[in-house]
């Protein structure tokens, strides 16, 4: 399994271990087809081409179903639901998505938040980071007017954070899948059984 553990609770460390809602759920896959996990950590946009490359076998990384995806791997049925919102200082004077225009957004490189602000926010200055943590510090500290980035994963950084909210309206909704590879019709009808039974 290919993940970026930088996204809680999705995946994150534990100590040395990658723990999570997706560490777990893979586990449950492995379990149900009589398969052994490992789970490599890497870049969270090295994750498909590891998976297209036939280096991993599967990615599980809190990762939409997303069209330029589905260029290059499979997906597998749906096991979350989730959204993209925006994180702002408490005294923001950003309220929703209009006012993000001409603002300077963090997001993680690679992100369906990544490609939202960069195709849709007019005039946004996209600041890209290797990790969501990193653009919230960035946010903290005054670099940059918002992050947008996966609700949960939003919900876990803002708890951690002092002085941070996120707003209420979501930017987008979307359906978080398992990465396998184009030729691997096997492994994803195997997948998608055991999605079904779990």
């Amino acid at each position: 399994m290919a993940t970026n553990a930088e996204f809680p609770p999705f995946e994150y460390y534990d100590g040395d271990e990658v723990v999570g809602i997706d560490a777990e759920f893979a586990a449950a896959i492995a379990d149900k087809l009589g398969m052994d996990l490992k789970i490599e950590d890497m870049a969270f946009d090295s994750v498909i081409p590891a998976v297209s490359s036939g280096k991993a076998d599967i990615g599980v990384a809190g990762m939409t179903v997303d069209p330029d995806r589905l260029e290059s791997v499979n997906f597998s049925d749906t096991y979350a639901d989730a959204s993209q919102v925006i994180i702002v200082k408490e005294d923001s004077a950003i309220a929703g998505p209009a006012d993000l225009e001409g603002k300077s957004i963090g997001v993680q490189l690679g992100t369906t938040g990544d490609t939202y602000s960069s195709e849709n926010v007019k005039d946004a200055k996209v600041e890209q980071y290797s990790k969501g943590f990193e653009a919230v510090q960035a946010l903290t500290q005054g670099k940059i007017d918002a992050v947008v980035i996966d609700s949960h994963t939003a919900k876990e950084f803002v708890k951690e954070a002092e002085g941070l909210k996120i707003l209420d309206e979501p930017l987008t909704e979307e359906e978080y899948a398992i990465a396998i590879a184009k030729d691997n019709k096997e492994l994803m009808e195997k997948i998608n059984d055991a999605l079904a039974k779990l």
